[in-house]
């Protein structure tokens, strides 16, 4: 991240998302306040604070134009957890299926991913000294020569805390051991072992793997009876054989764990979820009634939204790492709203999202734009693919410019999809190439002609169109 969010203007935040969407300039400003709002809320005094809620946006589009684009560059700007949910998967309580609050669950779930990899960042250099002590373990074991004694005089040891001076120096490792220690762990260092095969072991579970199917809800109950179960059965140890290479990257996120204070992790994390969270809930049109209610799946429909309003206006969500509230987490709903109207959501629902964006169907304009301008551009990504066999890709103007004229001619004349379109007409360009590579031309340029002749026979018939493209 190159900049501090916190630190971040509206407009900034916009700047930094023109460089991967692009257009939607009504909806980019939106969501940058609605962020920047939050930064300035934590400023605030705590008797002040408690009383700013986050304003929830409702997005209005067709599909593949960025709404989901945007939440999520917005998330990733903002260091935010992140998660998209389909409003058609909830079902109302009491009915099989999912219920409202497994969102906030998985919200909480990629705020300890996310805390957790931050934190086995700051850890990262103990983490490899200990991995490296590990592995040095299978070249020059640690071990301690002992006098022996008898049952007797051992828990006569015990009990007085004190042992013969002479056998403590016994114990000790001897000096050649501790040379060829440090000489293993400098080699190890400096990947000179790397390619040796060594055996380690590793722990795995032996309980059993528990599944739960139910009603909604039973998800969390289901990992509660797992975590139960699982320590109730001893640790099996498993040997694998492998590279240094290799064990130094199996071990790692294993002694580092054992660094990590887990408590201190689920703590940080459902604070974040609480402050920072996003929450995307896409296909919002699907749930709204489009006439009245009160017969049909409008029923449930109508049920699913009622679910909703508490999550969204604030409540207290448990989940196995600790309650969640979720007064501040930031709801952005989207939906094409074709058949549906906002208006057909029910009236409280409504009220929970006051801030609403349109946002803009893209032009052929608009397309040949996302073909080149963005970090992330569709063309990039196919030169980039080509250049690991040694193929330079490029892509002439005028064949961008029929590119565009192309996806957005079929959008018109079939289903519209946005800019998803742009990949079903790239992969089909680009076919052959891609199945010939690396038995090709080392330097390939896509020009205007070589566009008409691979896609305007299947552009003219109709019927291949909607098959194909």
């Amino acid at each position: 991240m190159k900049l501090n969010f916190d630190n971040m203007t509206p407009r900034e935040i916009v700047r930094s998302l023109d460089e991967y969407i692009i257009g939607q300039s009504k909806a980019k400003k939106t969501v940058a306040i609605a962020m920047r709002n939050r930064i300035r809320r934590q400023k605030l005094p705590d008797e002040i604070k408690k009383e700013i809620i986050p304003k929830n946006i409702l997005m209005i589009g067709p599909t593949g134009v960025g709404k989901t684009e945007i939440a999520r560059r917005l998330a990733e700007l903002s260091g935010s957890p992140f998660v998209k949910v389909e409003a058609t998967k909830f079902t109302e309580v009491g009915y099989v299926g999912k219920d409202v609050e497994s969102m906030i669950r998985d919200l909480v779930r990629a705020s300890i991913r996310m805390v957790k990899n931050e934190m086995m960042e700051s850890i990262k250099e103990e983490a490899e000294r200990m991995v490296k002590e590990r592995i040095a373990d299978y070249f020059v074991p640690r071990k301690r020569k002992s006098v022996q004694q008898n049952p007797m005089q051992l828990l006569s040891n015990i009990i007085s805390n004190s042992s013969d001076p002479q056998s403590k120096q016994n114990t000790q490792p001897t000096e050649n051991s501790e040379n060829k220690r440090r000489q293993i762990l400098e080699m190890i260092e400096s990947g000179k072992l790397d390619d040796q095969t060594i055996t380690i072991e590793v722990e795995e579970s032996a309980g059993p793997k528990l599944e739960i199917f139910g009603a909604a809800g039973m998800e969390e109950m289901g990992m509660n009876f797992s975590d139960m179960f699982s320590g109730l059965f001893p640790k099996k140890k498993k040997l694998k054989r492998l590279t240094v290479r290799e064990a130094k990257k199996i071990l790692y996120p294993i002694e580092a764990e054992k660094l990590i204070d887990q408590d201190e992790v689920n703590e940080k994390a459902i604070k974040r979820a609480e402050e920072r969270g996003i929450i995307f809930i896409d296909e919002m049109d699907k749930i709204a009634s489009s006439g009245k209610y009160g017969s049909g799946p409008d029923v449930s429909r109508e049920g699913v939204q009622r679910d909703l309003l508490p999550i969204i206006e604030g409540a207290s969500v448990y989940t196995k790492y600790g309650n969640v509230k979720t007064d501040y987490i930031l709801f952005i709903a989207a939906g094409a709203f074709h058949i549906s109207k906002p208006s057909d959501l029910i009236p409280e629902l409504q009220g929970r999202f006051p801030i609403r964006v349109e946002l803009d169907s893209l032009s052929a304009d608009d397309f040949e734009r996302i073909l080149v301008e963005p970090k992330n551009a569709i063309t990039k990504q196919y030169s980039y693919i080509l250049e690991t066999e040694g193929v330079d890709l490029s892509f002439d103007k005028n064949a961008i410019k029929t590119i565009a004229e192309i996806a957005y001619d079929v959008n018109s004349k079939t289903e519209n999809i946005g800019a998803r379109r742009l990949y079903t007409v790239m992969e089909k360009l680009l076919e052959d190439i891609l199945f010939d590579a690396p038995d090709v031309d080392r330097n390939i340029i896509i020009t205007k002609s070589y566009v008409e002749d691979k896609l305007k026979a299947v552009v003219e018939d109709r019927d291949l169109t909607q098959y194909i493209l």
